[in-house]
């Protein structure tokens, strides 16, 4: 299945994270020849790892700025590049997992403004709390949409290391059978690699 909306990747640092831009509501004006031409318009920036100036660029392009900068964990090839998002979109408000929370405001890093628990909603995402990679993992899922973005949980063919600090096996484990419990058919945009669906890794995971 293939949703429709228009997700933009990048593959940013050497670890090649995943940083996606999601498009929310897109402005519009009419100026007095009658064409409408496009604004700025908002989007949830996920997982900003690196290469800063290309992100921004990518935005410009794309005529976006972020409402929300969501933060899947806060491993450093997820964050590198908040510094500069911070700096360029003041208004953008910083969200990740309350266990995570403390691994930012420190070392450069711009301080979260919302932290998340498992249930809450940001934009047009259900956050899911998925520990194991690290103790404040979360996926972002878009029910209507069909798509969830996994970050270090899950991956094509692979799941997320648990031996990492604040890892845990046995909670990435049940992280992961509460995703298998998902629709097939759902599309998973992972934090490295490319695209999978819950029902291709659920065969290939249990």
């Amino acid at each position: 299945m293939t949703s429709g909306v228009m997700i933009d990747q990048l593959r940013v640092g050497g670890l090649e994270t995943n940083c996606w831009i999601v498009p929310l509501a897109r402005d519009f004006s009419a100026p007095a020849g009658g064409a409408e031409r496009p604004l700025r318009g908002e989007c949830i920036l996920i997982d900003p790892g690196d290469n800063g100036a290309q992100i921004l660029a990518r935005l410009d392009k794309l005529l976006l700025q972020p409402r929300y900068v969501a933060i899947t964990h806060a491993h450093f090839d997820h964050v590198t590049a908040l510094p500069e998002i911070a700096a360029a979109y003041p208004g953008a408000e910083i969200a990740i997992h309350r266990l995570e929370a403390a691994q930012l405001g420190s070392q450069s890093l711009p301080a979260a403004s919302v932290l998340l628990d498992d249930g809450d909603k940001l934009g047009p995402f259900q956050i899911l709390h998925l520990p194991g990679h690290s103790p404040g993992s979360i996926a972002l899922y878009w029910p209507e949409e069909k798509v969830l973005f996994s970050g270090d949980t899950l991956f094509d063919g692979d799941v997320g290391r648990s031996d990492l600090p604040g890892g845990s096996e046995t909670a990435l484990a049940q992280s992961l059978r509460r995703l298998f419990t998902l629709d097939g058919d759902i599309q998973v945009y992972p934090g490295h690699g490319p695209l999978t669906t819950i029902g291709r890794e659920k065969g290939r995971h249990l």
